[in-house]
């Protein structure tokens, strides 16, 4: 394809190495340029109007023009635009920051480390895990266990946690040290005739053998998202958590829950982890802390995880670790905006209005043709694309199904996210009735091009 010459398309082509991107096919195709933002629309540079069904990355909760973030970005750049907190200094937004988080989290917190995504906070667990094992003279206790198809980031330590096809082949990963137990996914790997609860006891069985294979005095933590996002938006099944739990607490190893996706109220309630009963020592959240207006995450730790950190900070003499834009001022400005906002305006209670909605609106789409399972909670969904209902079989990857019903719903003015054959929505906090219903109606059509496209492509 050839491109205007000088336009932002042929620019990009030039110059920009996209993530997650074919980049040869990029070459070809070019992007799509969006331009602005108002609600949860996005617009094109030509002008055409997009239901935003993906917040962005998950992440743009409060859509994508909220002014008074952007007064408190403005403000705080007027006021103190950058300093650190390395070596003892601080500033009032990052203290106010890490005071509110502290009072917010799900069960009680000593500590808040910031960093500036979900990886890096990700990546900073495992350092601190390390630190806290070895200020216990434990130097042995250092493996990760996470999950098939669990998504934790894209640094290189994070990266290893993560379980998702696309992020290994080709970086020499995962590193030493990280380990994958099966995925919680009934409709996929449920056994005949086994119920969710006897699938939820498999699955903890599972982690538990892991863990002895291993050798306990091996494995230092079990990282999980409350519900999976870029796995394909996996909802595990009834007793998971509580049972994985047990098997943590049997064999001492710590349980971080990754709250980047699921955090302040997606799923319901403010955390992913009240949705889903899990008691963290350890959480991480990214993304809706600052609706993604500026990027910044947060790492908190208990008072357990803590002390043998701070001990050994002055035995060391320091912590060494921390980023250059931890805890930066302006982005700590417009989180404790953004949580304000969440408050004044009852964010969590609207979401709890309008789920029931999203969720009747999402579960209808099981009498499509297509369609095998719709899971979710809260405001986050997904749909899987199944090639025969009764038997569950899938599409051959090289049908390219999803790719197909994602097409299709752009065409439609609607942007979701191709998870394989899997759909998923995480339209942003703020969507109504109203929109959510044109969100599934786009998506209906969607589905029947798919349909269409997938049969004429067999007829060929």
């Amino acid at each position: 394809m050839s491109f205007q010459p000088n336009s932002p398309a042929a620019r990009d082509v030039a110059y920009v190495l996209h993530p997650y991107t074919n980049a040869n096919a990029h070459e070809e195709q070019g992007p799509m340029i969006i331009e602005r933002g108002e609600g949860v629309y996005v617009y094109d540079d030509a002008g055409k109007p997009y239901i935003e069904a993906m917040a962005g990355l998950w992440c743009a909760s409060l859509g994508f023009s909220e002014s008074r973030l952007v007064k408190a970005a403005t403000d705080q750049m007027n006021k103190l635009p950058y300093y650190h907190t390395f070596a003892h200094k601080a500033h009032l937004p990052g203290i106010d920051l890490a005071e509110r988080l502290i009072k917010l989290a799900p069960v009680p917190m000593s500590k808040v480390f910031f960093c500036g995504s979900g990886s890096e906070a990700n990546d900073t667990a495992i350092k601190l895990v390390w630190y806290y094992n070895n200020a216990r003279g434990r130097h042995a206790k250092k493996k990760f266990i996470s999950r098939m198809k669990g998504y934790h980031g894209v640094t290189i330590a994070s990266a290893s946690l993560t379980g998702t096809p696309v992020n290994h082949p080709g970086f020499d990963l995962p590193l030493a040290g990280f380990k994958h137990t099966s995925n919680p996914h009934y409709y996929r790997f449920g056994q005949e005739g086994e119920t969710e609860e006897q699938f939820a006891t498999r699955m903890a069985n599972d982690l538990e053998q892991m863990i002895l294979d291993e050798g306990p005095e091996t494995v230092a933590a079990f990282i999980a998202e409350p519900i999976m996002g870029a796995g394909g938006v996996i909802v595990p099944p009834k007793t998971y958590y509580e049972k994985v739990q047990a098997v943590l607490k049997k064999y001492d190893v710590l349980m971080i829950a990754d709250e980047v996706i699921c955090g302040f109220g997606r799923t319901g309630n403010f955390w992913g982890c009240e949705t889903m009963g899990i008691k963290p020592d350890i959480l991480t959240c990214a993304k809706a802390l600052s609706s993604s207006y500026l990027p910044i995450s947060a790492v908190m730790i208990s008072d357990d995880v803590y002390q043998p950190i701070a001990q050994a900070s002055a035995d060391l003499g320091v912590l060494g670790h921390g980023y250059t834009y931890s805890a930066h001022p302006v982005c700590a400005a417009v989180a404790l905006e953004t949580l304000k906002i969440y408050e004044e305006r009852d964010i969590v209670g609207h979401v709890q209005a309008v789920s029931p909605h999203f969720q009747k609106r999402l579960h209808a789409l099981i009498d499509h043709p297509l369609i095998g399972e719709t899971r979710g909670r809260g405001l986050i969904g997904a749909v899987e694309i199944v090639a025969d209902k009764a038997t569950k079989k899938p599409f051959d990857p090289k049908a390219g199904a999803g790719a197909l019903v994602n097409k299709a719903a752009t065409e439609h003015g609607l942007i979701v996210r191709a998870i394989g054959d899997n759909i998923a929505f995480t339209p942003p906090l703020i969507i109504n009735d109203s929109q959510i219903d044109e969100l599934f109606d786009k998506m209906v059509k969607a589905l029947d091009d798919g349909q269409a496209a997938l049969q004429k492509a067999k007829a060929a």
